[in-house]
């Protein structure tokens, strides 16, 4: 059913109220300092209660969501969350937590913290962990700070940070935030990291080299331990940018590889709702030469009692004020011991399975720029489809109207109109269907009558939006 829903502003109508609260003299107004009370909002919208949950159902009524089906975002690991996390995460008990309240009254939380830096520990074989990150481009930017403050202690002038062209952007805007200057890798035509290349550059001023494992393209570096060599003969770190960890958890360990630190997204590989900015996670993992150098406070474990500790003299110091992703790591901890080994080994196992029948279905009717085996995600291009003038936003539109969500666009930026799918574990083979159908007849759309793909979408509340404008111009207030 279409749905048409003014604002809320435009429903407004002068003298409705939601709630009446009596103001007596004895009422709990009376004891806040009148100088903290808001005054009268002017222009503030006046509706009863039914109206305004209504308004906000028929809201949501116009999103998608995971729970409506496939949301293939490519890099994004957008799965079903299972419900089960959700009902332990919003216990009373983590709900009410203060972050302020005494240490013996925390253990539960704490304990929580502690267990899953460990499990984390086993999946990664690093030695040492912090959950404070935020999400992982905080994840990213902790990390590199703990390895300047490494080479500072040395008395080592390092200037530089190596990034292959296809890493997510935050990789070089972590870098450069820790005052660092990158240095870009290319891929070869295989959409490998060219090694050549890197041995060219690989010197005593680098370092670090920011490896996405696999890459965005979706493909394993099958040279990432003779990568790792390279760069630690001259005395670098080899960082693991995880958000594709979920391709390989539990089923290798990333410090096998040469990885020397890394971060985690819990959000992604280990089930946590997300998208709009958050919530997210991003765990850093660390080898131990790097352990003294983690930021504050750090979880401590002593007489069976668990503490809060910033007794760290070569911390790189507070990077937050607070746990304050704790829902977050209480559903990643729920997920993983409801997975188990195996069953995170399945996983991994799935979501290549998954890309790989996805890559195969479509191959025919969209390009495939590179051609190296696919893990987790598969990235075609709108090579075809530009031949009749129809971009990879225009077929990202018209799948709105299939009532699909579309795969990501335009990244990663070395592949042109770039259409890059992921489609996670937790789909069924209906589902892919499902997608695989719409995007075969979007294809053959293109072939008959582009301008039906170009104008899209027609079913949807809102049209073809101006994306650029909105990005320049985005109006947030209601006048």
């Amino acid at each position: 059913m279409k749905v048409e829903e003014p604002l809320i502003f435009e429903k407004s109508k002068p003298g409705k109220i939601g709630i009446l609260i009596e103001e007596e003299e004895d009422s709990f107004l009376q004891e806040i300092d009148p100088t903290l009370l808001r005054e009268e909002i002017k222009g503030f919208p006046e509706l009863s209660e039914p109206e305004v949950i209504r308004h906000f159902h028929r809201l949501a009524r116009m999103n998608w969501a995971v729970t409506l089906g496939i949301y293939p975002l490519g890099s994004c690991t957008m799965k079903y969350n299972p419900v089960l996390n959700e009902e332990v995460a919003g216990l009373r008990g983590f709900l009410e937590l203060h972050p302020e309240q005494d240490m013996e009254d925390i253990q539960g939380i704490l304990e929580i913290y502690w267990r899953l830096e460990q499990l984390l520990l086993q999946l990664t074989g690093m030695d040492a962990a912090t959950l404070l990150p935020a999400a992982g481009a905080h994840g990213e930017l902790t990390a590199i700070m703990m390895v300047k403050k490494f080479f500072a202690e040395k008395g080592e002038n390092r200037e530089f940070v190596l990034i292959q062209d296809s890493a997510h952007g935050t990789n070089p805007a972590s870098a450069s935030i820790a005052g660092f200057k990158t240095r870009e890798i290319k891929s070869t035509r295989s959409g490998m990291l060219d090694v050549a290349a890197l041995e060219k550059v690989m010197d005593e001023k680098v370092a670090l080299m920011m490896m996405t494992v696999p890459n965005t393209l979706g493909i394993f570096e099958t040279q990432i331990v003779e990568i790792a060599e390279i760069v630690h003969s001259k005395g670098g770190f080899v960082y693991c940018d995880g958000a594709n960890f979920n391709s390989f958890v539990a089923k290798i360990l990333p410090s096998r590889m040469g990885i020397d630190l890394m971060h985690v997204n819990l959000h992604k590989t280990f089930s946590t709702p997300h998208g709009g900015g958050g919530p997210g996670a991003g765990p850093v993992l660390v080898k131990k030469e790097l352990e003294p150098f983690l930021p504050i406070p750090r979880i401590v474990k002593e007489d069976g009692k668990f503490k809060v500790s910033c007794d760290f003299p070569l911390s790189i110091g507070r990077i937050k004020s607070f746990f304050g992703q704790t829902a977050v790591i209480v559903r990643a901890l729920a997920y993983i011991l409801s997975m188990g080994g195996e069953g995170l080994k399945r996983v991994a196992e799935v979501c290549v399975l998954n890309a790989n029948y996805i890559r195969r279905m479509l191959e025919e009717f969209f390009y495939l720029p590179y051609k190296s085996d696919s893990l987790h995600e598969v990235v075609f291009s709108d090579k075809f489809q530009r031949e009749k003038g129809v971009t990879a936003m225009d077929i990202a539109k018209r799948l709105l109207d299939y009532g699909v969500h579309s795969p990501t666009v335009f990244f990663p930026l070395i592949v042109k109109g770039a259409l890059m799918i992921e489609p996670t574990e937790t789909e069924s083979k209906e589902e892919l269907d499902r997608f695989i159908e719409a995007m075969r007849k979007i294809a053959q759309e293109i072939e008959e009558n582009p301008e039906v793909v170009k104008t899209a979408p027609h079913s949807t509340p809102v049209k073809r939006c101006d994306e650029v404008l909105a990005a320049r111009r985005l109006k947030v207030r209601w006048e």
